[in-house]
């Protein structure tokens, strides 16, 4: 702690082991507890460490890292503990920006965006009062604030330089009226004393005294001209030279040690400064309040109802039950509680909730009495989808203890939703068929899962804390992949297939939209990390109803059947990571080959 101290006003480029070593670590902590892989807070940490000349080796698992920093002249290990998991996917995505502008600042290349600008302004705006509800807002603001105080410049140059024009006039007319009048006296003296000589000699004194003028107006004229290039020379920024590592094993990581400038020309950025910028990510407040978030998981529920086969009282049921449950449980984790003691209290103010609903509604029409199985899609807010998906990612990576330890988490938390579904239902006599079908035409069907699939998916993503665009554009690819996989589905495909085939085309997708903002076709604020928009389009995919049957029919001693509906949705859900992963090689080089 001492060196960090004593290197906190160093620039960062220069600073010692310990000082680079807190900000790597730091910035991959950030990213573990967003929820990301171990992979990716790999790669994360990488690219911090490149531009410092630092080579990390890092252990990462569900909440703890394990890294050692050297950088050619000392080494260091640190260990770092989180107390919990989570998801938060606007930190993610500000984490990818951050990881440009500090490499811009320190002379390398952008990664994440094509325009460093883009990465730059997001991070400066940070510390904005706008930026609380809006990252992109503040940006925004900035700019046309910028562009405001520009417009004002440019008015008052005009101003003054028409100003400025107007006295050189004035000063041109009356140097030339005495020059005028200097030539016709001497012509005058020279006619009254007619004397040619001197004639002569007055013409080439006006000629010599016009001359001297045009000299002094064109050095002036000159002197305007050459200001403006001179002042524009000064405030341009100087060319970026070309960074090329030298060759060689693990060269890449020491190019930069012992250097006397930063490099590529990087400016110098103090350790202080870094961290304040990651303490504007960490304390970042969540973008919706509790009773939004519950509003997200109740339309996420009931399009997920929808998705299972279930009807408008179902719907109604999961709605209500789903938005007090995540209610509660987003003011649960305020108060850090143990999250399986959450997750179960949760799940069975959910269930009750929807039960007490379709009550009410019985009163008024019975029929709503007989839906016993909404209850199941009244819980489905607390699938972990995000460990369960990038554990997959982590397995298929050959990242054998984070995948597991990921795994092992998301199963300890569906058998405790699972757990405390059950028990509800022993005690209200509940007993769970499936759903009614519907008798929906196919075009119907289809759009109306179109519509359910794209409100279900925005619901999950506001569970994920991703901002509306996120949201929006995770709700799009979802409504596609999806429906495609329910139709899929009906005209005879194993519904394990199908999940196969949704979560590839969601991959291909995210990367599809990727590419194109990098190339110019959308706007480069809407480019996000592919892990915010696949997981949370994927996540309707997960078999929530196999896995709830499975653990109803074992609290019956029903093994059979227990052991039916747990490899159905074993099955489902090894595919949903393999699809993700497939498309992953396709579109990207690091995943394709094992390097």
């Amino acid at each position: 702690m001492e060196d960090i101290e004593r290197d906190w006003n160093t620039p960062v480029a220069k600073a010692g082991i310990a000082a680079k070593s807190s900000v790597i670590v730091r910035v991959g902590m950030l990213d573990l507890g967003a929820g990301t892989g171990s992979f990716r807070v790999r790669e994360m940490m990488h690219r911090i460490a490149y531009p410092l000349g630092v080579h990390v080796r890092a252990d990462v698992n569900l909440t703890d890292i394990e890294a050692s920093c050297t950088d050619g002249r000392g080494r260091i290990t640190e260990v770092v503990d989180l107390p919990t998991t989570g998801v938060n996917t606007e930190r993610i995505w500000l984490l990818e920006h951050f990881a440009d502008w500090f490499n811009v600042h320190l002379g390398e290349e952008s990664i994440y965006h094509a325009k460093p600008t883009v990465s730059e302004e997001l991070v400066d705006q940070l510390g904005s009062p706008a930026s609380r509800k809006s990252a992109m807002r503040a940006v925004k603001e900035a700019r046309r604030e910028r562009k405001a105080e520009q417009t004002q410049e440019l008015l008052d140059e005009a101003v003054s330089g028409a100003q400025s024009a107007a006295a050189q006039g004035l000063a041109d007319k009356g140097l030339k009226g005495v020059v005028g009048v200097a030539a016709v006296g001497v012509v005058g003296l020279a006619d009254e004393d007619e004397h040619v000589e001197n004639a002569q000699s007055g013409s080439a004194r006006s000629s010599d005294a016009h001359s001297t003028f045009h000299g002094i107006h064109s050095h002036t004229a000159g002197n305007a001209d050459s200001a403006p290039a001179a002042t524009a020379g000064a405030t341009s920024s100087p060319r970026r030279r070309v960074h090329r590592p030298p060759k060689g094993r693990y060269a890449q990581h020491f190019d930069h040690v012992g250097a006397d400038v930063f490099p590529a020309g990087g400016s110098g950025i103090t350790v202080g400064q870094v961290h304040d910028r990651l303490d504007l990510i960490e304390r970042r407040r969540p973008l919706y309040s509790p009773l939004f978030s519950g509003f997200g998981a109740a339309v996420a529920c009931a399009g997920f109802v929808f998705l299972l086969g279930g009807g408008p009282y179902d719907m109604i049921g999961a709605f209500v039950g789903a938005g007090i449950g995540q209610f509660l449980r987003r003011l649960l984790f305020a108060r850090r509680l143990n999250q399986f003691f959450v997750t179960f209290i949760c799940v069975a103010a959910a269930a009750l909730a929807c039960v007490g609903t379709l009550r009410l509604i019985g009163l008024l029409d019975p029929v709503a009495l007989q839906h016993d199985t909404a209850y199941i899609g009244a819980m489905l807010f607390v699938i972990p989808g995000f460990p369960l998906i990038t554990g997959g990612l982590d397995i298929a990576k050959i990242d054998f203890p984070s995948g597991i330890q990921r795994v092992a988490y998301t199963l300890s938390i569906i058998l405790m939703a699972t757990l405390a579904g059950w028990m509800v239902a022993t005690i209200v006599h509940l007993n769970p068929q499936g759903f009614e079908p519907l008798g929906l035409s196919l075009w119907s069907d289809d759009l109306l899962r179109l519509a359910a699939a794209f409100a279900g998916v925005w619901g999950f993503s506001v569970l994920f804390n991703s901002p509306q665009r996120m949201c929006f554009t995770a709700a799009s690819i979802g409504a596609i992949t999806d429906t495609l996989r329910l139709t899929i589905t009906d005209f005879g495909v194993p519904p394990e297939a199908a999940a196969f085939i949704g979560a590839l085309l969601s991959g291909l997708l995210a990367s599809a939209w990727r590419s194109s903002v990098r190339r110019g076709l959308l706007p480069p604020h809407l480019g996000y990390p592919r892990i915010c928009l696949t997981v949370p389009s994927i996540v309707i995919m997960v078999p929530g109803l196999y896995m709830y049957q499975a653990m109803f029919h074992l609290g019956q001693f029903d093994t059979q059947s227990a052991l039916n509906w747990g490899f159905r949705a074993f099955m489902v859900i090894l595919c949903l990571p393999v699809g993700l992963a497939m498309a992953r090689v396709l579109t990207d080089k690091s995943w394709r080959y094992d390097i």
